[in-house]
């Protein structure tokens, strides 16, 4: 579910479950896995990729549904889980956006130190409310720290999907380039990090990273609870059985 390719002293993480790159428990396992041994096997910096036109398309609905209230609880701790090991780790991260990432993609994204998006009419955005979930706290605040508050709002709220351009001018993503050369410019990122004095780096990157990882400082299992029950809401359940629906028309 993870392609593993090391360039040097960088490690792409490419997400390889197709056709939509969307999670499961496994694959948030093995993300979170992934992300925490790196440094540990002497990575020094890690790309987030998914394969081109895909980067993900977030929770996988029709897997999901099939689960009972213990497992789905089981989810949202994974999700936890992974955006602590992404907003936590001591190595820089770049989101190599394929692609498509809605809701779920971009949540992965804006965890990560930097984000490079591919030009075109990929989607990207935090459409969660769209299919009837609220958005989790935790993501509204990082949302809130990378934009501020009132475009936090307007994204969050409306559920808005944009096209790179638009992703770019608002500040949700760093750059747009072309699609061929997204994983060529996360490398140069990673990179040009990696010459600056590492000790003098790290130190700073982890003042500057503060406020982020201070959220997962707390005790958030209210939080994941919370969340987790809204998952069974009569609105939310309905709302996405239609989307598992459909998704699986568009298979057939």
């Amino acid at each position: 579910m993870i392609t593993t390719i090391d360039h040097g002293a960088v490690r792409e993480l490419r997400l390889n479950r197709p056709p939509a790159n969307a999670l499961t428990p496994e694959l948030l396992t093995r993300l979170r896995n992934e992300v925490e041994s790196a440094p540990q096997q002497g990575v020094r910096a890690l790309i987030l990729s998914g394969a081109p036109g895909m980067f993900s398309a977030g929770l996988d609905i029709p897997a999901l549904l099939k689960l009972d209230r213990p497992q789905i609880f089981g989810v949202w701790k994974d999700l936890y889980a992974v955006l602590a090991s992404l907003a936590c780790s001591n190595i820089p991260i770049c989101a190599a956006l394929t692609g498509h990432a809605p809701a779920g993609g971009t949540v992965l994204a804006i965890f990560c130190d930097w984000r490079i998006a591919a030009q075109g009419t990929s989607k990207i955005g935090l459409s969660e409310v769209l299919v009837g979930l609220p958005l989790p706290p935790i993501i509204l605040q990082c949302l809130r720290r990378l934009l501020g508050s009132h475009q936090a709002e307007r994204l969050a709220t409306r559920g808005l999907l944009m096209n790179p351009e638009e992703a770019h001018r608002i500040g949700l993503v760093d750059e747009i380039i072309p699609a061929e050369q997204v994983v060529e410019r996360a490398l140069k990122w990673c990179h040009d990090l990696l010459v600056i004095p590492a000790s003098a780096m790290a130190y700073t990157r982890r003042q500057a990273r503060a406020d982020l990882v201070g959220l997962f400082q707390r005790d958030l299992s209210g939080e994941i609870e919370e969340v987790g029950e809204a998952w069974w809401h009569p609105e939310t359940q309905s709302r996405l059985r239609s989307v598992a629906e459909q998704l699986t028309k568009k298979k057939s």
